[in-house]
């Protein structure tokens, strides 16, 4: 896997794919690869003005791209369920569950869930969920989930999954992460027709770091993730690629993470080691039914 680029991508010409937060960051350079690659794409943004700019962008780097842009705000179940409807239609070759918030100050979605756990895991649990029969409808069908280094520190805590005892925000974007994880693995566990695979993007620069600092009146901190990006992140391009490659690529185990190479900071994609606590099938099996539970949708 040495030096793997975007221009080892295949062609997908024949394949549909739906990348949340398409907008920017790293979701963008991952529906603009899967787009110059030949793949049907749905841009599924919450906000319709970023996603349409982002929209335009891809066309104009791709005169001929089949793009698709549809409303999604993953910190809504309502919705979700109405983007699924939309989606259900045809066969869905691939799901990238890419969207996210990170370390933001206390706020619920509109659904009364903790922010981060609610967009990261519960909003995308339930999409993958809605959008199931779609995906057994295609030919190989796979979804990748984003998750983060940061679940090395997470820990799901069953007695307050909300923060509502106790809120720290990178705690809680660490548990969000470590959701996804194993939700990535009880996914490929449950339903092993559907390609399950994780990927983390490093230390890659994208607005996520400033969103947070922005969010709670923090202008030192919003200018320090600045500077971060600047001198030690790598590009947001780059840090697509993980996520490209574990939606692409043949040779991709069920369940395994990709990262990039140095020591999961930066550089080409690679199946990386995951925080043993992401291992437990007794809390990944407990925190399925609370998800099913929480947002009623059950597989």
């Amino acid at each position: 896997m040495g030096g793997w680029t975007a221009a080892d991508i295949p062609g997908l010409r024949g394949r549909r794919a739906v990348v949340t937060g398409a907008n920017s960051g790293l979701g963008y350079h991952t529906a603009l690869q899967l787009a110059r690659h030949g793949a049907a794409v749905t841009l599924a943004c919450r906000s319709v003005e970023r996603g349409q700019a982002a929209f335009d962008r891809i066309r104009a780097a791709v005169p001929d791209a089949e793009l698709e842009l549809v409303p999604l705000d993953l910190a809504d179940l309502a919705s979700v369920r109405a983007f699924a409807r939309r989606q259900a239609d045809e066969p869905l070759d691939l799901l990238v569950n890419n969207a996210g918030v990170m370390a933001l100050p206390k706020r619920t979605t509109a659904d009364g869930f903790e922010m981060q756990f609610g967009t990261n895991h519960l909003g995308h649990f339930a999409l993958t969920g809605l959008l199931l029969p779609a995906l057994r409808a295609a030919a190989a069908p796979r979804v990748v989930t984003v998750t983060s280094a940061i679940a090395w520190t997470g820990r799901i805590r069953f007695d307050d999954l909300q923060g509502e005892r106790s809120y720290n925000p990178w705690l809680a974007y660490g548990q969000s992460k470590l959701a996804n994880l194993m939700f990535t693995r009880e996914l490929a566990r449950r339903v092993p027709d559907v390609t399950s695979v994780a990927a983390h993007p490093g230390y890659a620069s994208t607005n996520l770091q400033a969103a947070g600092p922005r969010m709670a009146g923090r202008p030192l901190m919003e200018r320090l993730a600045a500077v971060g990006n600047v001198v030690i992140g790598q590009s947001a391009a780059m840090g697509a690629l993980p996520s490209l490659y574990a939606a692409v690529m043949p040779d991709v185990t069920p369940g395994a993470c990709y990262g990039p190479r140095f020591f999961q900071y930066r550089g080409s994609p690679a199946k990386v080691i995951t925080p043993p606590q992401a291992n437990s099938l007794e809390t990944a099996r407990r925190l399925w039914e609370v998800s099913e539970k929480l947002t009623g949708v059950a597989y």
